[in-house]
């Protein structure tokens, strides 16, 4: 019996070995536009797909289009309506092909002269955890809108009707905040796009001071060391200012100046925090209680000898009447 279940073993372990094992799926590469997938028209445009080191081939292919090439870098000098669409990539290793990447679409902003309008309701001053909403409106007849927020990694579409469309925010919160655009199309062109609207200002009133002053500090073109520091409930902004000239200057003598610059400030500061600290840990001196004494009595004084006895006076030699 011993023996069979060993055979067994034995079989399993050779058939085992004489299966090959089934290779593993390719990393799925990823595709992106520089400097982002709103692309205004005549401004350049470079399309990168991003696969693992040593990929043989690169495929970069426009949906719906049947137009690719093999290769991962599509440069666009000048935006123009016939770019503008649904890409995808994917790699070759050997025999084997990656899965697609995520699909990018490339839009073409400025195709419609006329921008929509941008409007918050009730007002672009919000409180924290309330409700505001974006209103996009057009002039004519378009049954698709978006919104997109700067720094956003895509915006957010809505078709709710013609002529104008709406992005309620229900909770407000910090991290809504910033500069908002709307676009209006057609979905029968869905990446050609109109001219954005006026940049909406959405600012988020109650917020700390500290983050007021971060974003105050991030905004100014010529601050180049930002820091804000909380001690307590004071706050405290540092900026170093960059004269224009030399913020230009990309040089590396320039660049170790202002890291040296830092450097030296950020010593300081931590200096005079370590210092605050150590004030504040110092234990205060043992103050001794005082001890409570007895008064000294008062002296006494003598009574008159009037008082005494009625003027009589004292002494064993005292007359007697007889």
């Amino acid at each position: 019996m011993l023996g069979f279940g060993a055979f067994l073993l034995c079989s399993g372990l050779c058939l085992q070995q004489m299966i090959p094992a089934q290779p593993g799926l390719l990393p799925k590469p990823s595709l992106q536009a520089l400097p982002g997938s709103l692309v205004p028209l005549k401004t350049q445009v470079t399309i990168r797909c991003q696969g693992p080191p040593g990929a043989d081939l690169y495929r970069l292919e426009k949906l719906r289009s049947g137009i690719y090439q093999d290769q991962p870098v599509l440069f666009i000098p000048a935006m123009e309506e016939r770019f503008a669409g649904c890409y995808r990539c994917s790699y070759q290793n050997g025999s084997r092909w990656s899965p697609p990447s995520d699909r990018l679409e490339l839009v073409a902003t400025g195709v419609y002269a006329n921008k929509p309008s941008l409007s918050a309701q009730p007002s672009p001053a919000v409180s924290p955890g309330t409700e505001v909403t974006l209103q996009c409106r057009s002039q004519y007849s378009f049954d698709q809108f978006a919104l997109y927020k700067e720094g956003a990694a895509a915006p957010q579409k809505g078709s709710e009707k013609q002529y104008w469309a709406d992005f309620p925010i229900t909770a407000v919160t910090v991290a809504h905040s910033g500069t908002y655009r709307c676009y209006s199309f057609s979905s029968k062109l869905p990446y050609l796009w109109s001219a954005p609207s006026d940049p909406l200002e959405l600012v988020v009133t109650g917020e700390r001071a500290a983050d007021q002053m971060r974003e105050m500090a991030m905004g100014n073109p010529r601050c180049a060391l930002k820091w804000v520091l909380e001690i307590g409930f004071h706050h405290l902004l540092l900026c170093l200012f960059v004269p224009p000239g030399l913020a230009q200057q990309h040089y590396t003598k320039g660049n170790l100046v202002r890291i040296c610059i830092g450097v030296v400030i950020l010593i300081l500061l931590v200096g005079l925090l370590a210092e605050d600290w150590h004030s504040r840990k110092k234990p205060l001196p043992h103050r001794v209680r005082p001890i409570r004494r007895p008064l000294p009595p008062l002296p006494q004084t003598q009574k008159p000898h009037s008082q005494q006895d009625g003027g009589r006076p004292d002494g064993p030699n005292q007359g007697r009447h007889q």
